[in-house]
């Protein structure tokens, strides 16, 4: 665009504008072709972050405001006149239902006045010139008769930056017209001197004119917007004019003095965004350190920190100072939620002592014991009260006695500081820690009739938010991985061993563990290998060693900013069906299984952690293998994740027990509650799997499955016991026996002894054929209901018995589409 170069008009910087001038970015003023004389930002439209596409509608130069990839004005035409014909035609029109808001200065060499007309292309001068010498336009530019005129000056409108459009005018044709429209036909008229220093500039697509503002305010603008644009952040041209607009009418000359009631919610949010980075750059810790609202990323760290609820000054300072050595020693994102945690329990003893003191807590060497069993019995009452459960109680005790401790070692009660005078006996006490209450299994693992609907319901879940968190979910319900964990995967993070076999590379933020390896499947492996081709194919020009496995979908224009959270994973929940899972009720002295919706709440992504872990416990996988899979430094943390799984399978247990036969098929009836007991210590010590069944021999047993005296004919043997549960490894077994028998009988290459010696007896057939017909006689001795119940402990026994180490996974291949899960 040609416009007029100003010659001067700069005013005098005071320190503040120099400051945030020098922390400006050259190559991103130069992005937006700043000059500070003429103050106008020209937002590229092929850049990432700030430009926007140019409509589609040829020659229309406006940028696309639209996903149909037209502008505002073209869009309205199209469905105005042009929707029941043909798009492509429609965008290879000339829009000449477009305004030309657009000028440039004259195409005569360095003429400055401005052309009355895109068409014409000259000044009114050499337009009349050209009509006299009734040349063609080439002609008329080459004709040395032709000289460049002098300009008439700039338009009189402070934010404008065109040229007038005659000697004695005071505006430029746009802004001429604005002023007669503004006066036509009122006594109420502006004055026209604050009309010109209020009054906008004319808008043009991807244009900001700063002019007109004042240098601080300019200077912050711009600032900030480089800010933005460096955080991947959009900011189009639309979105600024507006603020900038506001600061010129009202004479505001800085972004802080922005009035929420005065602008859009939009403007305003975008005000506040500004005010942040502002105030962000001149922040240190040393200087946060001393407000009553901390900002954690002056820190390193996402968030902020209060202080505002603690109303004694001697505690608010020394909490300060201990927030201040603490935060260094704090990891992850979850880094402010533990701090803050810790203030909000000193301020629970704060307000107690504020509540039942008269001084209010502020004569500090006044304090004492009975402050201390005062602030007990309140957190007791609160919790009888329903106000805070037990879990918090204990974290509450537990965070005030840290503190006060860590005070003391801080050396804040000594002369000269915060807390000089504060008695010694004002802490808690090891003994006044209550008892923490005792993990349950509520809102911990899913069962699994959950987590199938849950696998078959994936698509839902891409069309409620994106594939990102489909992704996401399904990553976090394969490997047990925490949230975060699986939201901030590496591109790279999919790798094999020396034998092929896959393994995820993550990093384990929450104890600071980098480089975690976890061994993972082949289904899992086709999610990560999928999305890495995806993310590929979207950003190619980011390196990899940049790329996150699952991109943020907004302020990440390279994809080097992960997904924050799975935030639609609760909407998902809530739009299903309700999830019906068995439960056995005692009704009438019966015992009646029956479909009960599970509880929505218990399902959340930290849920999926838990279902990993109670997965291969259930596997019987080692505890010391499964603290290996779960990334923990001790046993008992593994252990708090499945312990509580024991009744579930006791259960399983006591129906199958019942259904339990000797080598002959007879069966052995448990009828009394203590021999199931008794079977339950006998699983757990007295047997050892054998082929089909359990062997309760005291020496092989001892000797772990190594000292059979009968080589593993454990269907005739004495100590044998199998149950309804092995019923489809015996018919596997005896159709073996019938296999190998025939192909032993036939021409096969071998010894008559040898061949004597591995063919199958006609005993050892009958004999399994009689114990599968057994089992299946009494099975269908039973109801319906009592044969449901028997199959669904079948498969809890059957999973734990089959489910492989490693991997136990619930998805199912398929070859065409995505994975799709099933335990």
């Amino acid at each position: 665009m040609g416009v007029a170069v100003l010659t001067s008009g700069d005013e005098t910087r005071d320190s503040r504008v120099t400051e945030l001038a020098e922390a400006l970015d050259p190559d991103f003023l130069a992005l937006l072709r700043w000059d500070w004389n003429l103050k106008v930002a020209f937002f590229p439209a092929d850049h990432v972050v700030l430009g926007s596409p140019l409509c589609k509608v040829v020659q229309c130069g406006k940028r696309a405001t639209h996903s149909s990839g037209l502008c505002t004005v073209c869009r309205r035409y199209w469905r105005e006149h042009g929707a029941d014909g043909d798009f492509d035609s429609f965008l290879q029109q000339t829009p000449r239902w477009q305004r030309n808001i657009g000028i440039s200065a004259c195409l005569v060499a360095d003429c400055p006045r401005p052309w009355t007309s895109k068409k014409s292309g000259l000044c009114m001068t050499h337009r009349n010139q050209r009509a006299t010498m009734k040349l063609s336009l080439d002609a008329f530019l080459a004709d040395p008769r032709v000289c460049p005129l002098r300009g008439y000056g700039f338009c009189a409108v402070a934010a404008c930056y065109r040229a007038r459009t005659g000697p004695i005018v005071l505006y430029c044709h746009a802004h001429g017209m604005r002023w007669r429209t503004r006066t036509r036909g009122t006594t109420d008229a502006p004055d026209e001197t604050v009309w010109r220093q209020t009054e906008p500039a004319i808008a043009v697509s991807g244009e900001v004119s700063l002019r007109g503002l004042s240098e601080y305010a300019v200077a912050e603008v711009l600032y900030a917007l480089q800010e933005r644009t460096a955080q991947g952040v959009k900011t189009s041209a639309e979105l600024l004019r507006p603020l900038v607009d506001h600061l010129r009418a009202r004479g505001l000359r800085s972004v802080d003095e922005v009035d929420p009631d005065a602008v859009g919610s939009h403007t305003y949010t975008l005000a506040q965004v500004f005010r942040t980075c502002l105030r962000r750059r001149a922040a240190t810790p040393e200087t946060e350190r001393r407000k009553d609202t901390w900002d954690l990323t002056v820190f390193g760290r996402p968030g902020q920190l209060h202080f505002e609820k603690i109303q004694q000054p001697a505690f608010k300072e020394a909490l300060k100072i201990w927030a201040y050595d603490d935060l260094p020693r704090r990891r992850g994102k979850g880094s402010r939620t533990t701090t803050q945690g810790q203030i909000n329990a000193m301020v629970l003893l704060l307000e107690s002592l504020r509540l039942q003191r008269a001084d209010r807590g502020n004569v500090l060497s006044a304090l004492g014991r009975n402050d201390i069993l005062a602030f007990c019995n309140r957190l007791a009452f609160l919790v009888a009260d329903g106000k805070i459960s037990s879990y918090r109680h204990v974290r509450i005790c537990r965070s005030v006695r840290k503190v006060l401790q860590r005070c003391r070692t801080l050396g804040l009660t000594k002369s000269g500081q915060p807390l000089e005078g504060l008695p010694p006996d004002f802490a808690l006490d090891k003994e006044d820690l209550p008892d923490e209450p005792e993990d349950t299994e509520a809102g911990r693992d899913l069962p699994d009739d959950v987590m199938t609907t849950l696998c078959d319901n994936l698509d839902l879940l891409e069309s409620m938010s994106s594939r990102e968190i489909r992704v996401a979910v399904e990553l976090m319900i394969d490997t047990g991985r925490r949230p975060d964990e699986i939201c901030r995967l590496p591109f790279d993070c999919l790798t094999q061993d020396p034998d092929g076999s896959h393994v995820l590379l993550y990093d384990n933020h929450k104890n600071y563990r980098l480089g975690r390896r976890l061994p993972i499947g082949q289904a899992t492996a086709g999610v990560i290998t999928r999305q890495q081709e995806r993310i590929r194919a979207r950003f190619p020009d980011t390196p990899t060693s940049e790329l996150k496995l699952l991109p943020a979908p907004a302020g990440n224009p390279g994809g080097r900013k992960s997904i924050a959270s799975v935030q639609q994973h609760r909407a998902w929940i809530d739009a299903l069906p309700d999830f019906l899972v068995p439960a056995t009720l005692e009704i009438d002295g019966a015992t009646v299984t029956k479909q009960l919706p599970f509880d929505k709440a218990k399902i959340f992504p930290y849920a999926y952690r838990h279902t990993y872990a109670q997965r291969h416990a259930d596997a019987g996988v080692d505890p010391d293998v499964l603290r290996q899979l779960m990334d923990h430094r001790q046993l008992t943390t593994t252990q708090a994740y499945y312990r509580v799984r024991d009744e579930r399978r006791r259960d399983a247990v006591d129906r199958v027990t019942a259904m339990q036969f000797d080598r002959h098929g007879n069966r052995i009836w448990r009828k009394v509650q203590d021999l199931l007991d008794s079977e339950h210590i006998r699983r757990g010590v007295g047997e050892i799997s054998v082929p089909y069944g359990l062997c309760t021999e005291p020496s092989n047993v001892a000797a772990g499955g190594t000292s059979c005296p009968v080589r593993f004919r454990c269907v005739g043997c004495g100590f044998f016991r199998t149950d309804v549960s092995y019923l489809p490894d015996l018919e596997a077994y005896l159709a073996d026996l019938r296999r190998s028998r025939e192909r032993l009988l036939s021409t096969f290459d071998a010894d008559e002894w040898a061949k004597t010696e591995a063919t199958p007896s006609d005993q050892e057939i009958s004999r399994v054929k009689r114990l599968i017909d057994r089992v299946k006689a009494d099975l269908d001795d039973l109801t319906t209901e009592e044969q449901a119940q028997i199959q669904h402990a079948v498969a809890i026994v059957r999973k734990g018995r089959n489910t492989l180490l490693g991997m136990p996974t619930i998805r199912q291949p398929q070859p065409d589409t995505d994975s799709r899960r099933s335990e």
